[in-house]
């Protein structure tokens, strides 16, 4: 049995602000005052797992000691298939300090040239920490394609060059409430929400 979020304050244990906006809004319906890593002052951690959960949990452990708060991580990112699933938990290196993805998009671009197989997923882990050390984790994934050139401005990292299978739009051109319906992200939320959330009575 997992145990449940009683409400309060919730870290976000993140300084990417596109992902913050994501999962405050995923959070909306919920007793839940959130705050991130960001805006409370507190260091990114080393991310040295081989997994995404792996590297979730380092992350929500990391701002639970430094809040003394519960905190909810995130790690995903996007392995594409013919590249051997790279960049993978590596995505947000690919896009160097500055995190600039535009690079990293055009990294692929460039590696994929040689390969038919466009296909790709992206994965999020989702852990949740409290400050006794307990923690639940939770997985979503989502599949699809890669294209060129990148379009939209709604999303941000890769999702100007990715397309769920069965649309037609990038995820960067998709509605923010269309994306949460479908993404890598909503799909692990809904575990975690179905777990340890309860809505608002």
């Amino acid at each position: 049995m997992a145990r449940i979020f009683e409400g309060g304050k919730l870290v976000i244990a993140s300084h990417n602000l596109g992902k913050v906006r994501e999962i405050k809004e995923l959070l909306k319906p919920f007793d839940v005052n959130v705050v991130s890593a960001g805006d409370l002052g507190l260091p990114e951690p080393i991310e040295d797992g081989l997994t995404f959960v792996a590297n979730a949990k380092i992350k929500a452990h990391s701002a639970t000691l430094g809040s003394g708060l519960p905190a909810l991580a995130d790690d995903s990112g996007l392995s594409v298939h013919s590249l051997n699933n790279e960049p993978g938990i590596y995505s947000a290196r690919w896009a160097g300090p500055d995190k600039d993805f535009s690079l990293a998009m055009k990294k692929i671009h460039k590696k994929l040239k040689k390969f038919d197989d466009k296909s790709a997923h992206f994965t999020c882990a989702l852990a949740l920490c409290w400050p006794d050390g307990h923690v639940e984790s939770f997985e979503g994934k989502v599949y699809g394609h890669m294209v060129w050139p990148p379009k939209g401005d709604k999303g941000f990292g890769y999702d100007p060059v990715f397309i769920v299978n069965g649309m037609n739009i990038r995820f960067a051109e998709m509605q923010p409430n269309a994306k949460h319906n479908i993404s890598h992200r909503a799909k692990a939320f809904k575990k975690l929400v179905k777990a340890c959330f309860e809505p608002i009575k």
